[in-house]
């Protein structure tokens, strides 16, 4: 492995991408730690010593790295950018235009891609207008003074700022994906969460417990690892043989080849979606009374990590939104069409119709495992921390063992297949 890095920097084309992702990643953290205009930094740093939050502002600062609930010129992270993708990509379903231009190839993405950077940054100017608010009624960080001047204007400037952020996180990405190594935004979602790791890890040593908790968070995380590692390699190969044709005086076809469906096809999503919806009673109990019932309610049982209500709904809701993501992003239908289009069939099974249902059969069985085990990665740390006594101060969970191993396995993927082209031997063997 160590050799493969040593070759893959004594490749001056594959060395310039790395020395370029880790410049873009490098200006990334440096700005998570720059505070926007107008905040304190110094009275922020002072209230975070002590100060929990719910569970909504804690997935948006882990998405981050740290920079929300510091109100960094990044605070708002890459997360404007994920949840216009998502939007655009549910949008085809009930847009008939949106699922046109999807099926237009390299000229309908692009419009497409231009339609989730409009939407990125209207959803950045939203999100910033949000989190400058609860900053200054207390509630971002309770009891704390982080932004002194409440005039409009340097409201106003923190806003523009914050959105300015977001849209430059967006252009990382991208140049990253373009002229670097790896997926730009997963990239920069992995850095921010490897960020807060160690410190999540470590906090736990310095409660009660001590170094004896913090093997058992070791093991349990390194078992979580190697599920992940194990599932997310594992797909299923569907054999797709193609009839020879004649297009003129030239034969075409007769091959062989399969359609990998991978047993988490859905990714992270599905877990993102439930803890969002999970969080919103919770930041609507925020602007409520506080003595009612309800709310008492809503925050014993719903809001709190360890309540079981919040975990069995949390189980449900990442089965759910697993057979839904799936079921927006594999279309049996399509994939048979085209199949048969280019005189392509499964053997023993009819093209056309009888194709599409095997295929829908298969996502099906499939999807049903990945769901499950998807729910066993996200619950399972977080049982851990239940089980040794943390409570609601659970540091981190499966979400994002589960976007550090899936990301850096696909890096590392890339890094191999770009120094196979040159050389013998890869990264991986």
């Amino acid at each position: 492995m160590l050799g493969g890095f040593v070759r893959a920097f004594r490749t001056p084309d594959l060395r310039h991408k790395l020395l370029f992702t880790i410049g873009i990643i490098v200006l990334y953290r440096i700005g998570s730690f720059v505070p926007a205009p107008g905040v304190s930094y110094p009275n922020i740093q002072t209230c975070l010593a002590n100060q929990e939050t719910n569970s909504l502002l804690g997935l948006v600062n882990l998405f981050s790295g740290g920079a929300l609930l510091q109100l960094s010129i990044f605070a708002l992270g890459i997360m404007p950018y994920i949840t216009a993708s998502i939007i655009v990509q549910l949008l085809r379903v009930v847009i008939p235009r949106f699922e046109a231009l999807h099926k237009e190839g390299q000229t309908g993405t692009a419009k497409l891609t231009q339609y989730t950077r409009y939407l990125t940054i209207g959803l950045a100017l939203l999100q910033a207008t949000t989190y400058v608010t609860l900053a200054r009624t207390g509630q971002l960080i309770p009891g704390c003074d982080a932004i002194p001047n409440d005039s409009i204007m340097t409201s106003l400037y923190i806003i523009l700022t914050m959105t300015a952020g977001a849209t430059l996180l967006m252009w990382f990405g991208e140049q990253i994906t373009d002229r670097g190594i790896g997926n730009g935004m997963s990239m920069l979602i992995f850095i921010s969460i490897a960020a807060s790791f160690p410190g999540a890890i470590w906090s736990i040593t310095q409660g009660s417990g001590g170094f004896g908790k913090f093997a058992i968070v070791i093991a349990v995380a390194l078992l979580v690892i190697a599920l992940v590692v194990f599932v997310e390699q594992s797909q299923r190969r569907i054999p797709v043989q193609y009839a020879k044709r004649m297009v003129g005086r030239k034969v075409y076809g007769g091959s062989s080849t399969y359609i990998p469906i991978k047993i988490n096809m859905a990714g992270v999503i599905p877990v993102i979606f439930a803890s969002s919806i999970l969080a919103v009673p919770s930041l609507i109990a925020q602007f409520a009374e506080y003595d009612t019932d309800w709310v008492a309610w809503v925050q014993r049982n719903v809001a709190s990590p360890s309540a079981p209500l919040h975990l069995v709904l949390y189980v449900i809701m990442i089965i759910f939104f697993c057979f839904f993501y799936t079921a927006i992003t594999f279309n049996p239908d399509e994939v048979a069409d085209n199949m048969k289009k280019y005189g392509g069939f499964i053997p023993g099974i009819r093209a056309g119709r009888p194709t599409a249902e095997y295929l829908d059969y298969v996502i099906t069985r499939i999807t049903s495992a990945g769901s499950i085990y998807l729910a066993l990665v996200a619950l399972v740390p977080t049982v851990t921390f239940i089980a040794m006594g943390v409570g609601d101060s659970i540091p981190f969970g499966g979400t994002s063992i589960l976007i550090i191993v899936g990301v850096g396995l696909e890096t590392v993927k890339q890094i191999d297949s770009q120094l196979q082209q040159r050389h013998y031997e890869g990264l991986l063997k």
